[in-house]
């Protein structure tokens, strides 16, 4: 299967499970399970928030934003008084840090001969000495530990996004995870090496991609199985019969989605 560009977010699906990198980027079935759908509607909604809240200096500007916006997110009545909580928690945050360059910035960049990389960072900080800091807001309640962050392929691959597109030094950037129910700000500085193995390693899952046919991308259990949105059509948990039928809903629910 040949490509050109390739996310963070599809590097690490085919890392994980090659069928499930199939289903969702191949064939592009909506996905078949509920998995955690609440929180994800909360965090894409606290996303909105903070992004259209970047310049708020008030706790009543956060609060009309987030009225604003709310009625386009299915949020759970569980999470009521949470987003005030990151609201009072944003303010706090918002009013230590300098410049906002950009927000939700969309990206795409070259890694080497015709691939590039592309994806889009939540918001882009410059600061008074030049430097850059890519913060990354996350409302899960895992939250990541430093030495954890230095393992993280999303902020590594930001980083270097940020140094083509801005032409600064990868030695300029600070890469953060930002939990707003917590007021909790994790970053790292990565290395010049660490940036490039990281290149490395995604020229060479393009490459691995580049040489699979379809029908070569098989499952691999793992430890997020259990949560995966293509459970119910995967043949390590289900009859060929049951894979076939759930594909066909699958295939008839995009189809019916691409007629709207």
């Amino acid at each position: 299967m040949y490509i050109k560009t390739i996310s963070e977010s599809k590097f690490q699906t085919f890392k994980q499970c090659q069928l499930k990198y199939r289903y969702r980027y191949v064939d592009r079935l909506p996905e078949s399970k509920d998995t955690n759908t609440e929180a994800l509607h909360f965090g894409s909604y606290i996303h909105k928030v903070l992004e259209d809240g970047v310049k708020a200096t008030t706790k009543d500007e956060l609060v009309q934003i987030a009225e604003d916006v709310k009625g386009s997110y299915k949020v759970s009545k569980k999470y009521t008084g949470k987003d005030l909580t990151c609201i009072e928690n944003f303010l706090k945050f918002n009013a230590k840090l300098g410049e906002t360059v950009a927000t939700e910035l969309v990206f795409q960049v070259p890694v080497k001969d015709d691939i590039t990389l592309n994806g889009v960072i939540d918001r882009v900080i410059k600061g008074k000495d030049g430097g850059y800091l890519v913060i990354d807001y996350k409302t899960s309640k895992r939250q990541k530990s430093k030495v954890e962050l230095y393992q993280d392929t999303q902020l590594k691959g930001y980083t270097y996004a940020i140094s083509k597109m801005y032409d600064t030094q990868v030695s300029n950037i600070v890469a953060a995870h930002y939990y707003p129910l917590t007021n909790t700000f994790v970053f790292v500085q990565y290395s010049i090496p660490q940036i490039n193995a990281h290149l490395r390693k995604i020229v060479d899952e393009v490459w691995k991609i580049r040489k699979k046919k379809k029908n070569e991308l098989k499952p691999s259990r793992n430890e997020f199985c259990n949560w995966c949105a293509y459970k119910d059509a995967c043949p390590e948990f289900c009859t060929t019969h049951e894979v076939n039928k759930k594909i066909e809903e699958l295939k008839a629910i995009a189809s019916s989605n691409a007629r709207k």
